[in-house]
């Protein structure tokens, strides 16, 4: 009877420590998975904000390609692609710097009005970066 309660006690501590090891083994994975999460929130974030960057980069060089190095008057076609790509942005701010710009009366309102809209821009794009 003793030879039977000791080997009886030895497979319960066995089974015990198999128990322990796959508890200890699941928050193991748990925390990794976890971390995993935060990782994968954090490279999302950055995606979105390249994204935009993009977006905001490739909207100023076709704005200084086809309106700042322009000899002739900016075609209408031209136009509505650069409407296109600000509304693409989806920034109220650069919208109504925009429309600022293109509602201008003259030269020299217009060029107050682009430097304003340059400025946003870029300024978006450095507290983009600085997130």
């Amino acid at each position: 009877m003793l030879n039977r309660s000791i080997i009886l006690s030895k497979s319960n501590i066995l089974w015990i420590i198999l128990f322990i090891i796959l508890l200890l083994s699941n928050i193991f994975f748990f925390v990794k998975y976890l971390n995993n999460q935060k990782q994968l929130s954090q490279f999302q974030t950055f995606l979105t904000t390249q994204e935009k960057n993009e977006k905001v980069l490739s909207f100023l060089q076709i704005f200084i390609e086809k309106v700042l190095k322009a000899e002739t008057e900016v075609d209408f076609e031209t136009r509505l692609r650069l409407e296109t790509d600000v509304r693409g942005l989806d920034d109220p701010e650069a919208l109504e710097q925009w429309n600022k710009f293109i509602e201008s009366q003259n030269e020299s309102q217009a060029q107050e009005e682009v430097k304003n809209l340059l400025e946003i821009l870029v300024n978006k794009i450095q507290r983009q970066d600085k997130k």
